[in-house]
């Protein structure tokens, strides 16, 4: 869903690739992109086909990547994670974040003996998640995508599955106190965009633990950006449970979830498995991305990135009179144009003039530690003149005409 051309530039965007490498990307053509978007949906903070996960990876390749045996990786891995989050003490595998969140709602139903879950944010496409939209209303606009459909998801599940806002500490509230007896878990991002507010995320730690709930952190977008682990590390604040995907692994398939022993046991209680669980590169490539992005120092180079780049689309706004709204963390920065109905062709045209001049660019940037100052620069100097350009067809009311194909669609309006 997060790659489809609609997204960026409908009947225009190089939905393929034929290489990609640091933060390039080439098309089936062989014409090169720099890469301000996603980077890989934010799986690739080192950049793309990193040489030192590319070596580790080819290494286990050629060494066996299944047998009937286990790779000794997942117990270094498991040694890692807990060292770095002391708060847990065991781990499980998964292979992708959607199905890892899946693993941790299990576990936590299977722990505490319980049905309800309260949630905050988008935490993928799985049966528990998408039960919230099941009833008369659609509970997950804001979270998911306004209107969507659950759609083969059992009618048994309605009101097993309670959103509540980020910062929003009564609606939390509330949902304790109607359901304390069958709440399982409480699952959030720890941050996103907005920082907590008034001890917002001790408030959510200390209902879960009033409640018995399990408390689980989705750090799969978060974590290892911002700081190195998951964010909540830096905020303060201990889960139950803490799930983690994308990064960790630099592009290759991996997710890990992580827990106190007595929430894990869970595991023991109920029948969590695959095959391909158990596969050796995404463990080899998880403790190579992990142990280079201590290395490289990749926090402070992705804060670096993402605040230039901020920075530099606030001046463009005021420099040419375009009213934006930037927000986000430097590692999840986002700016979005606030001129009214015409914001959304506004993006699709900015979309498309830097595609032009060489660039993956709309609304959203994950910064890697592939981008430099120096590529940022050229970037912004690119985006001056698109810039200029949209604010002299917005003044002529021109702007639809530009466009080369219909208006990109929206994509998630998430509540962290």
């Amino acid at each position: 869903m997060s790659k489809r051309p609609e997204l960026f530039l409908p009947d225009n965007w190089p939905a393929y690739y034929s290489r990609a490498k640091g933060c390039t990307v080439w098309d089936l053509d062989g014409r090169p992109y720099t890469d301000f978007t996603s980077c890989g949906i934010g799986c690739c903070l080192l950049g793309y086909a990193d040489e030192t996960v590319n070596a580790a990876v080819v290494d286990q390749i050629g060494r066996g990547s299944m047998c009937t045996l286990n790779t000794p990786d997942e117990v270094a891995l498991a040694d890692l994670l807990c060292e770095i989050h002391p708060w847990a003490e065991k781990v499980r595998y998964a292979r992708a974040g959607g199905e890892a969140m899946a693993v941790a709602v299990r576990i936590a139903r299977a722990a505490t003996g319980r049905a309800r879950l309260a949630f905050c944010g988008y935490h993928g496409w799985a049966d528990w998640y998408l039960a919230a939209n099941l009833g008369e209303t659609d509970a997950l606009n804001g979270h998911l995508l306004p209107g969507l459909d659950p759609a083969g998801v059992p009618a048994s599940l309605r009101g097993t599955a309670l959103p509540f806002r980020y910062n929003q500490i009564a609606e939390l509230e509330a949902i304790v106190a109607a359901h304390r007896s069958d709440l399982a878990a409480i699952v959030m991002e720890p941050m996103r965009h907005d920082p907590p507010r008034d001890g917002f995320l001790e408030k959510v730690r200390a209902l879960a633990d009033e409640a018995g709930a399990v408390l689980i952190f989705d750090e799969i977008t978060a974590g290892w950006r911002s700081h190195h682990g998951g964010i909540h590390l830096r905020l303060g604040v201990a889960p139950d449970m803490a799930v983690f995907a994308k990064s960790i692994s630099n592009g290759f398939p991996m997710a890990a979830i992580i827990g106190r022993g007595t929430v894990m046991e869970g595991a023991q209680q109920t029948f969590v498995s695959s095959t391909y669980w158990t596969e050796a590169i995404g463990p080899a490539a998880a403790l190579a991305t992990i142990a280079k992005l201590r290395g490289v120092g990749a926090v402070a180079r992705i804060a670096e990135i993402g605040d230039r780049t901020r920075d530099g689309w606030r001046k463009l706004g005021e420099r040419h009179g375009l009213k934006l709204k930037v927000g986000g963390l430097p590692a999840l920065c986002t700016f979005a144009f606030d001129q009214g109905d015409e914001s959304r062709a506004l993006m699709t045209l900015f979309t498309q003039q830097m595609l032009d001049h060489g660039y993956l660019s709309n609304g959203i940037f994950y910064p890697t530690c592939a981008h430099t100052a120096a590529i940022v620069d050229d970037y912004l100097r690119a985006a001056d003149g698109v810039f200029a350009d949209l604010a002299a067809r917005s003044g002529r009311g021109e702007v639809r005409q530009a466009l080369r194909g219909p208006i990109a669609h929206a994509g998630f309006a998430r509540l962290t």
